[in-house]
């Protein structure tokens, strides 16, 4: 595959440590279809605009820092980079060829032909599975989840690692109050109310391809873009979800996957 061909690129993070193992250099692609209430990068959205670079270029730069993430890799993210895949593809061919460790961070919309190639040659998928319930994901994201299921699959069939991401948003995927609007007074109580997270917990550990699970807070650090963007935030009332509850999640992931 021509390492000439271009990809349109919105960012970079040259020393990342939260996109995989060690330090790693984050390539964020431009343009996703997805429309995720809670998404902190929708400047990424757009299918058009970022800086433009040739696989090649991209692994120049790349090389500038091998020293510095010899202890991590590469992942590429976005945005949704696969849909970019025969760029993706190329350059994580290309970074392989240079004994990089390549990570694709996707929600896995795209999953068939140069994207399922490309998925299937990373070293390491970061999985975003947006919601438990196939219809509360599509009026969160536009979309169900059933193509990031199908992706895992894939994985499984090949076991081949994945970690999954799966964002808390108060009053959505995470019940963070009773029905009377008030925190939940012990664990057990919070246990009987998710059910659904609860559920995907359970559902993630017929994989045995899962090498991790991350549950991440929902947070507003974004929320600024949207005004600069002028787009609705429909958010904008969702609290961020309290430490006792995050730990209540937490406590019950460790005891369904140990």
């Amino acid at each position: 595959m021509s390492t000439t061909i271009k990809g349109y690129v919105h960012s970079i993070e040259t020393l990342g440590a939260v996109d995989g193992p060690g330090l790693r250099f984050v390539v964020f692609m431009q343009g996703c279809p997805l429309r995720c209430k809670f998404c902190h990068n929708p400047d990424t959205w757009r299918f058009d605009g970022g800086e433009e670079y040739t696989v090649d270029e991209m692994v120049s730069k790349i090389l500038r820092y091998k020293t510095y993430i010899a202890s991590g890799g590469v992942t590429i993210s976005g945005g949704e980079p696969l849909r970019q895949a025969e760029y993706v593809l190329a350059l994580t061919k290309a970074l392989h060829k240079e004994g990089f460790h390549v990570a694709i961070d996707t929600s896995g919309i795209y999953n068939e032909g140069a994207a399922l190639e490309a998925a299937m040659e990373a070293d390491l998928i970061l999985l975003d599975i947006k919601s438990f319930d196939r219809e509360k994901a599509e009026k969160l994201t536009g979309f169900t989840t059933d193509h990031a299921w199908s992706l895992l699959e894939e994985r499984q069939k090949k076991n081949k690692p994945v970690w999954i991401r799966h964002v808390m948003v108060p009053g959505i995927t995470l019940i963070d109050k009773d029905t009377d609007g008030n925190p939940f007074s012990s664990e057990e109580e919070w246990r009987s109310a998710n059910e659904e997270l609860i559920g995907g917990m359970r559902r993630m550990n017929n994989y045995s391809c899962i090498e991790r699970v991350d549950l991440l807070p929902f947070h507003k650090m974004g929320e600024y873009k949207y005004e600069e963007l002028h787009f609705p935030y429909e958010l904008k009332d969702t609290e961020e979800p309290s430490e006792e509850v995050i730990e209540w999640a937490e406590n019950t992931l460790r005891e369904i996957r140990k």
